[in-house]
């Protein structure tokens, strides 16, 4: 029976770009690439292993022509829009039901400050949840293992007692290695929202 439940945040709350913003980097980069120290230096700066101004200096070292505010516009070009219906969804849950709600992201610094910015309803949308972890904050990060045992041992779960929700097939996988029930979500496809209509067998 499950009793808690932990959602990612992108493409499954906010709408995310991330084919789009490979292109778009790519092309204003230009490269064919990312190099092995691109993706070193984006994943520290993820689990906040690194300041923003580390990683902005990393880049401009690499593309003097870019401006500071030229590479925060291609980093956060995958941010989209926040559906309202999707929050609309979380407060019925969250009143209606005795599940723990728990938010668990790969989130940098940069990306929530664009998101406090641009998306008026993140602080209700934090509100809803028993716990909230962000990578940057946390310093783990998805698929590791190790985050998901923080998760569980902070809030004292069960992992069989657990649905993980997640749009990541490789998050998704380290879940199910330990007994975690999964809903790979398809962003396409699938809205979180349909959550009791869809999935509920997962339930």
């Amino acid at each position: 029976m499950v009793k808690t439940i932990i959602f990612d945040f992108g493409n499954v709350f906010i709408n995310l770009d991330i084919e789009g913003a490979i292109k778009h980097t790519l092309k204003t980069f230009k490269i064919e690439s990312f190099s092995k120290e691109m993706i070193a230096f984006n994943g520290f700066y993820e689990q906040g292993l690194i300041s923003t101004d580390t990683f902005l200096g990393f880049y401009t070292k690499n593309f003097p022509k870019l401006s500071n505010d030229e590479l925060i516009d291609v980093w956060n070009f995958m941010l989209k829009d926040f559906p309202v219906h999707r929050l609309d969804f979380l407060k019925r849950l969250k009143s209606n039901s005795n599940y723990k709600l728990i938010l668990l992201s790969n989130t940098n610094s940069l990306h929530i400050n664009w998101i406090k910015k641009h998306i008026p309803i993140y602080e209700e949308f934090k509100s809803c949840f028993d716990a909230f972890y962000l990578s940057h904050e946390i310093h783990l990060r998805k698929p590791n293992q190790d985050i998901f045992e923080f998760v569980l041992s902070e809030n004292k779960l069960n992992a069989n007692e657990c649905l993980f929700i997640d749009d990541n097939a490789d998050n998704i996988n380290t879940a199910k290695s330990l007994g975690f029930k999964t809903w790979n979500i398809i962003p396409k496809t699938e809205d979180v929202i349909n959550l009791l209509k869809t999935k509920r067998h997962l339930l």
